[in-house]
C-alpha cells in the first residue's frame, strides 16, 4: 500500500466479483476505505476478506441497484459517520447474453432488464453518491460502461441502449457538477474475463469475442481497476465527462 488515497471512502456497486471486486482491491491498496455493495452477501464478504488480507480496510452492504430505497441506504452506509463519499464506482450490471436477435425480435423482458439494472441502476447509484459528495465540493464517479456504449453491436439492442445511456448519464452529470469539484467519467470496457462473461459460453463464442479485440485477448479485471484508480486520483484531475476506452482496441476497428 502506498497510501495515496488515505482517508478517502469509496462506494462500489457490483463489488462481489469481477471489475467491482478488482476495483475494491486496487483502491484499498491506495489507502481508501471501500464499501462493496451487491445482492449476494457471501461474495461481498469474500471481497472484504481479500481487501483486509492485503492490508486494506472495507465493509460490505447488501444492495439491489434497481431499487431506490436499497441504493439510498447502501450509499448512506458507505458514507460513514461524516456522510462523505469521495468515490463512486458503478460496476453492477447484467450482460447482454448470447441470444442475439435483431431489434424487432429482441425480447421486451430482456430489454427491460438491461434498462432496469444497467441504466436505471447507474442513475440511482449516481444520484445518491452525488448527494454525499456535493456538500464537500469534491468527488469522482466512475461508471463501468462498455465499448457497446460507443459503437453499435448487432443483436444487442438492449445492452447497447443501456450502455449508451450510461455514457449519456456520465456526460450530463459531468456538466451538472463540474464547477462543484466533482468529476464524472465512464470506462468503456472491452470484454473482460469475469464470471459474468465466461459462464455458459461455448469455446466458439469466446473465440469470436476474443477475435473482436485487436490486442488478441480479452481483458483482466485488474486492468480495468487500474483505470478506475487513475480516474479517482488527482492524476486525472483535468478529466471529466469522458468515456475512456479500456478495450484492447475494440472500438478502434
Amino acid at each position: 500500500m502506498n497510501g495515496e488515497l488515505n482517508g478517502t471512502r469509496a462506494f462500489i456497486t457490483g463489488g462481489g466479483s469481477g471489475i467491482g471486486a478488482a476495483s475494491a482491491l486496487a483502491l484499498a491498496a491506495q489507502g481508501c476505505f471501500v464499501t462493496v455493495a451487491g445482492r449476494h452477501r457471501e461474495s461481498l464478504d469474500e471481497t472484504v476478506r481479500l481487501v483486509q488480507e492485503a492490508g486494506g480496510d472495507g465493509a460490505a452492504v447488501l444492495c439491489d441497484v434497481a431499487d431506490e430505497e436499497s441504493v439510498a441506504r447502501a450509499a448512506e452506509a458507505a458514507a460513514g459517520p461524516d456522510q462523505r463519499l469521495d468515490f463512486g464506482v458503478n460496476s453492477a450490471g447484467v450482460s447482454g447474453g448470447d441470444d442475439l436477435e435483431p431489434l424487432a425480435d429482441y425480447a421486451t423482458s430482456q430489454f427491460d432488464r438491461m434498462i432496469a439494472v444497467d441504466l436505471r441502476g447507474t442513475f440511482l447509484s449516481m444520484k445518491y453518491e452525488l448527494r454525499h459528495m456535493t456538500p464537500f465540493h469534491k468527488g469522482s464517479i466512475v461508471n463501468i460502461a462498455s465499448g457497446a456504449g460507443l459503437v453499435g453491436v448487432p443483436g444487442f439492442a438492449g445492452y447497447a441502449a443501456s450502455k449508451h445511456g450510461q455514457v449519456g448519464l456520465t456526460k450530463a452529470a459531468a456538466l451538472d457538477y463540474g464547477t462543484q469539484g466533482i468529476r464524472v467519467n465512464a470506462i468503456a470496457a472491452g470484454l473482460v474475463d469475469t464470471p459474468l462473461v465466461a459462464t455458459g459460453r461455448s469455446p466458439e463464442v469466446m473465440a469470436a469475442r476474443i477475435a473482436a479485440h485487436p490486442i488478441g485477448r480479452i481483458g483482466r479485471p485488474e486492468e480495468i481497476a487500474d483505470a478506475v484508480v487513475w480516474l479517482c486520483s488527482e492524476h486525472s484531475s483535468f478529466v471529466t465527462g469522458a468515456a475512456v476506452p479500456v478495450d484492447g482496441g475494440y472500438v478502434a476497428r
